[in-house]
């Protein structure tokens, strides 16, 4: 290919990130090209530049500079990748979770321990599991945005190319309020606040973590103590301004009351003595959102096992909870 092109990512693209994109269309483009593309601006997306990271949604357009030998193959070299097959207690579990389901969105309750997509090591994922939650469409639900694998909780998917990027458009736009509860170690002062940090990636041993620094993107929370054991541990609302990568996990540890369970940011100090579970206690307890068809909605999810026995061990009623974060 010698000429720029200007290709409209396909449904079957959405909402996938730029570089993945190009590793499916564009095989033979080394992912250090790819940086030097978007750097240098050859590559942008609706006019814009882009970064490899960046996720694409249907309808986007993006910019190809030439790219010499390394040309889109044609479809008759594209092998199918294989489907894994669901067993029916696969279905049968997968829609357990549907927390809300109509014909443009479903919500589910993921469960801890459960990454949200592929990667090393991760032989099952939701990505993966999401044609037991076709029923009865022509369409393969869609991801909109995602949780940590040891995070549970509300996740929405689009049933559609357009259910989902008017979902994603809400994310976009901030008007999909998120609401998270958390056990941490400890108890805030003040009882609420905001947390404002500049984060970025950087590497460890084994792999990498989210570390406060000067050059970071922007992040943003509000928490509030909802309930407290003193001086043992505390129930916290938080509320993401930012969806950066562990923010709250990162943002709770800063505040020198980590996520219980949560060993990667707390250390041996993220852990509570007794019968309290050492799994990670940060669950996506609700997502109020403005629904393709018009109007905002409200999915709410209820807690883990593991959550649930320790809030019940710490004397922490879910059915007396009035959102503190509610803006008036």
């Amino acid at each position: 290919m010698r000429t720029v092109q200007n290709i409209t990512v396909a449904d079957d693209d959405h909402d996938v990130r730029l570089d993945r994109w190009f590793k499916r269309h564009f095989p033979d483009l080394s992912f250090i090209q790819l940086q030097k593309m978007c750097r240098k601006g050859e590559v942008r997306l609706d006019g814009h530049r882009v970064k490899p990271g960046d996720r694409i949604y249907a309808g986007q357009s993006v910019r190809v500079p030439p790219l010499g030998d390394r040309a889109v193959p044609k479809p008759d070299d594209v092998k199918p990748k294989a489907e894994h097959k669901l067993s029916d207690e696969d279905i049968k579990e997968v829609r357990s979770w549907v927390l809300y389901k109509d014909d443009q969105v479903i919500a589910i309750n993921k469960p801890a321990g459960l990454a949200t997509q592929g990667g090393t090591g991760q032989k099952r994922h939701l990505d993966g599991l999401l044609e037991a939650l076709r029923y009865d469409s022509e369409h393969r639900p869609r991801l909109v945005h995602r949780l940590d694998k040891d995070t549970s909780g509300v996740l929405l998917l689009g049933r559609s190319a357009n259910s989902a990027a008017a979902l994603a458009k809400g994310f976009q736009s901030k008007e999909t309020d998120k609401r998270y509860w958390a056990l941490v170690k400890g108890v805030p002062h003040p009882t609420d606040g905001r947390i404002v940090l500049k984060m970025d990636k950087a590497p460890i041993k084994g792999g990498e973590r989210m570390v406060v620094t000067e050059d970071g993107k922007k992040s943003m929370t509000d928490y509030a103590v909802v309930d407290s054991a003193p001086p043992e541990a505390a129930w916290l609302a938080l509320k993401p301004h930012t969806g950066r990568t562990h923010q709250l996990r990162l943002h709770c540890a800063e505040m020198g009351h980590p996520i219980v369970g949560d060993g990667k940011y707390g250390g041996a100090d993220a852990f509570l003595t007794g019968a309290i579970s050492r799994k990670l206690h940060l669950h996506s307890q609700s997502v109020t959102f403005p629904h393709p068809k018009g109007g905002m909605m409200t999915v709410t999810a209820p807690l883990p096992p593991h959550m649930k026995e320790s809030f019940a061990m710490l004397g922490f009623e879910v059915g007396e909870y009035e959102d503190p974060l509610q803006e008036d």
